[in-house]
């Protein structure tokens, strides 16, 4: 079957029919991408076929990095293109698809978007050793998708049972990091966890609740940010909050943070936070600048290379005397500061600040925030 030739000429007719403000209307609509990471073995195939088999009544494109024998549906349609790139497409009767592309980054998504149509989610699977914060700002800056899809957020799997042995484990290292005996280990279970907006904690059932609590505040000391949700055997109760509509990139939630201003349960990634008092709206592009310092160069201003430090990801509230409110929403050096979408509202809470990376408990960023303002 050519997929290309599948659609009745009588579509355009109907398009045209609708005029002109109808067809800018569906153009429009963005899809959400969610990003779906996890270590070896903790439950990211088992989650998304429950996806691709339950009748949740939702049209979801599934890209997987790759088919594993669990997923038992016939492949109904291979497209090779141009002899660079295979894609494997899955129909599943609940109308969801599922496809296996070797590029999961943009050129995936537009190919997904224009073969199929429209969907209501797309949730994008990594490997289990990729860094998702390598691959979210492919999504969130690319004009050329950007009235396409939008970056709904991160969910990471992990599993109770072994995550602690993983985290502790030198043949996890991240492959560009360099350590030694005496330095602090940072794996890709560390990344993965804390660019997470979601962490679903999965295989609870196998772990005792002490050893679960001891997990939690392992995960909780990474990423303060993340919200929790306990499962067994990837079953989630519902798909809204858990992988579907996560809002994290246009939102601030009070309630996410950790009670804590930091914590150094794990030697090699923490999560700090800091009050910010009213700010002069001329003090905006002030503020600007001391992020992309410490974002961009990963510097505090005016120390040089006195600090060493790596922001993973960075989410605040600002408040300014004329009344407005900006969000601050960042993976690794990609920020943006944009208008609170409940400005009124959000003027009446405290600034904050957040920052989670790589030995940022050992850095004064509070201090240097105000003095940076003067």
């Amino acid at each position: 079957m050519d997929i290309e030739d599948d659609a009745p000429p009588e579509l355009v007719d109907i398009q045209a029919d609708r005029g002109t403000d109808s067809l800018t209307q569906e153009v429009a609509v963005k899809v959400p991408i969610t990003i779906v990471t996890g270590y070896l073995g903790a439950g990211k195939t088992t989650l998304l076929n429950y996806i691709l088999t339950a009748r949740h009544g939702k049209k979801i494109a599934v890209i997987m990095n790759e088919f594993g024998d669990s997923l038992d549906i016939e492949k109904s349609l291979t497209v090779n293109k141009g002899g660079e790139e295979v894609e494997e497409w899955l129909e599943v009767g609940n109308g969801c698809i599922c496809c296996s592309v070797k590029d999961t980054g943009v050129n995936a998504i537009e190919s997904l978007m224009e073969k199929k149509g429209a969907f209501d989610y797309i949730l994008l699977e990594t490997t289990g050793l990729a860094d998702p914060g390598n691959l979210a700002p492919l999504f969130w800056v690319d004009d050329g998708l950007g009235s396409t899809i939008y970056l709904d957020g991160i969910v990471t799997l992990v599993d109770a049972k072994n995550i602690l042995r993983s985290l502790e484990d030198p043949k996890g290292k991240l492959e560009d990091e360099d350590h030694d005996e005496h330095g602090p280990l940072l794996t890709t279970a560390h990344v993965q966890i804390s660019h997470a907006d979601v962490v679903v904690l999965n295989k609870t059932d196998l772990v005792t609740k002490e050893e679960l609590d001891h997990v939690k505040a392992r995960i909780q000391s990474i990423n303060g940010l993340a919200k929790i949700h306990v499962t067994e055997r990837s079953e989630v109760p519902k798909l809204e909050g858990f992988l579907l509509d996560l809002h994290a990139y246009d939102q601030f939630d009070e309630a996410q943070v950790a009670p804590k201003g930091h914590s150094h349960l794990d030697p090699a990634i923490s999560t700090i936070s800091f009050s910010v008092g009213t700010l002069k709206a001329s003090q905006l592009d002030t503020v600007d600048r001391w992020l992309r310092s410490i974002l961009w160069e990963s510097q505090l201003p005016g120390k040089g290379n006195d600090t060493s430090f790596e922001i993973h990801r960075s989410k605040g509230r600002l408040i300014f005397d004329n009344g407005e409110v900006k969000m601050l929403q960042g993976v690794q050096e990609i920020f943006e500061l944009i208008d609170a979408p409940n400005g009124a509202e959000e003027a009446s809470r405290q600034g904050k600040i957040i920052l989670i990376g790589k030995h940022v408990a050992d850095v004064d960023f509070e201090s240097s925030f105000k003095q940076f303002l003067g």
